[in-house]
Formats: C-alpha cells, structure tokens, sequence
C-alpha cells in the first residue's frame, strides 16, 4: 500500500518499522532496508531475511522485473493471509474438543488424586463387598494417593512429547496426518483447506506468469501434508518431461483420492481451453466457502459428541459412588 502510494521502498520499510514492537522484526526489516540502499533487488533482499516462502520470492522477483512490484506485493499479502485463514480454520476445528477434553482431564486427575483416595478408605472401613467399577476406581484413587506426585507429571510428559512427536515434529509428524486423514470430518476439512490451497496459489502464480513448473514446485513446498507434497511433485516432474496435466493426473494412482474428480476434470478443461489460471482461482475461492461451512459443522457435530463423551465419565463415576452406598443401605434394611 505504501509503495502503490508513490513512497520509495526504503522510506516505507522505515514506515513500517516504526509501527513494529518486535526487536527482532525490527531488525530484519532494517537490514532489508540496508540492503536495498546499497542497491541489492527487493526481491533479493527480502530472501535474505528468510520471511517468505520462495514463490512469494518468485512473484515479487517478478513483478520487479517487469514494473508490476506493487500488484505482485499485493497477491503475495493476500495470499498469506489466505494461508493463515486455512491453518486457522484446522486449528479452530481442533481447538473446541482439544479445550473440552483438557478440561475434563484436568477434573478428572483432581478427582481421581484429591477424593478418591479419601473415599477408597472410607469403602475399605465398611467392610462391604464392592461393584468391579467402584473396584477399579478405588484402585486408581489408591495408586494416585501413593504415587500421584510421580504419576500425574509422568503422564503429562508423555503426552506432551507424544503430541510433539505425533503433530509437530518434521520427521514423525506423517503419523499424526495420516491420523488426522483417516478421522470422519476432519479428512474432509484437511482436503477442502488442501484443494482451495491448490486452486488459489496455483492460480494466482500462473496468473502473475511463473513457469508451471517452477509454480507447481513452489506449490509442493507450501503445503504441509506429505501425501499432497507428493502429488505435486509428481505432477511437476510428469509436466517437465512433456506430459498434460491430464496424462499427469492419471499417472499418479491417488489422484482422485487427494483432489475430487469433478475438479480434476475441471483443471484438464482450463488447460485445454487456454483457461487454466482463472479455472483454478475459482476452484480456490469455491473450496474458501466449503472449508468455512465444514468447519462450522465440525463444531456443531462434535458439541453433542463431547457431551456424550463427558456425561460418560460422569455416570461412571457416580455409579462407582453411589452403587456400593445402595448396597449398603439394602444391607442395613435387611437386617
């Protein structure tokens, strides 16, 4: 916006800088600054810094090139934030019973450590012959009393390194895709997110005039599931030795798993008719609203799922209290 507005790049990077509280952004925007004054290319600058992705790299170098660095700067904004609103709507899926189910631990391991142990002494002083349930979670209250120091953060440790391990970490974090492919409702959010990424980005480089090669390169790294790195991969080396879109398509056998047919064949027309890059960014825009409707059906779906889940653990547990109570009260009429 600054640079459409007639200010020097330099002038506006020091614009830019002031509004940031960040030192260390700072600092990387004033070495960009430099660079640029010592007659380094913005596009050559800003891949010195490392804060875009190489396509975005390829766009601006691009529009440098050919005098439309302001229209360039702009798809390459507006395509960032479309990343961060598809990142956004998988964590917003997860986030409603990832928040539940913490909570209900967090209850659960209160009751578990705090009361049970209290209650395991009172049942054992009774004397009284007691349901398996309320056997079980005696056992759990008792254990929790002796070693509920060692393990409760035992076991938060555990999970924290097995979620690290499962979601975050590069080498092992295929498991947890793979868990997140084959889980009814989020497999269809992941795909639309993966499809609109697909259609917009490929779209919108081939639109700015990047080879589709180095377009579909620049695709494969932006997107963070392996099974569509894949894909893309596949494709860019199939089109690199001669072949269409189409024989590429075919020539990959999870094709029709990872993008829908209907979008397939609508990508072979666009390439066809000379139409691909508006073909795509509709594709883009038109799984944009899917992702959003999923992702709102998601939490209306998992809202009564997690009830369910809750009310469980609760009837358990009341149970596990009430039915050795009942028992004892039938004793004392009896008698």
């Amino acid at each position: 916006m600054l640079v459409f507005s007639g200010m020097p790049v330099s002038d506006s990077l020091s614009s830019i800088a002031e509004e940031v509280h960040s030192s260390r952004m700072k600092k990387i925007i004033g070495d960009i600054r430099i660079d640029i004054e010592n007659g380094s290319p913005v596009w050559k600058a800003l891949e010195a810094s490392n804060l875009l992705k190489p396509h975005s790299i390829s766009l601006i170098r691009l529009g440098e090139k050919a005098g439309k660095l302001t229209e360039n700067l702009r798809v390459v904004a507006t395509e960032e934030q479309k990343d961060r609103n598809f990142k956004s709507k998988l964590r917003s899926a997860m986030m409603y019973p990832i928040f539940v189910m913490s909570i209900t631990a967090v209850v659960g391991i209160g009751i578990a450590w705090f009361i049970l142990p209290k209650l395991a002494e009172v049942f054992f002083q009774l004397n009284i012959k007691l349901p398996l349930i309320t056997k079980i979670l005696i056992g759990l209250g008792a254990f929790l009393g002796k070693y509920g120091q060692y393990a409760i953060p035992g076991l938060i440790i555990f999970l924290f390194l097995a979620y690290y391990s499962i979601f975050v970490y590069r080498k092992t974090k295929i498991v947890g895709q793979f868990i997140l492919f084959h889980t009814p409702g989020v497999k269809q959010l992941m795909k639309e997110v993966e499809v609109a990424r697909f259609g917009y980005l490929l779209g919108t480089l081939l639109e700015a005039g990047v080879p589709i090669i180095v377009a579909l390169d620049s695709l494969a790294n932006a997107t963070e599931f392996l099974s569509y790195r894949n894909f893309y991969l596949h494709i860019r080396n199939s089109v690199s030795e001669g072949n269409s879109l189409q024989k590429s398509f075919a020539s990959f056998g999870r094709a029709k798993k990872l993008v829908p047919v209907p979008i397939l064949q609508l990508v072979v027309a666009g390439e066809k008719s000379g139409n691909l890059s508006n073909v795509l960014l509709k594709v883009g825009l038109m799984f944009e609203d899917k992702a959003d409707a999923t992702t709102k059906n998601l939490t209306i779906i998992l809202e009564p799922i997690l009830l369910v889940v809750v009310w469980l653990g609760v009837v358990a547990v009341a149970l596990a209290v009430i039915l050795p109570i009942y028992g004892l009260v039938g004793g004392l009429s009896t008698t």
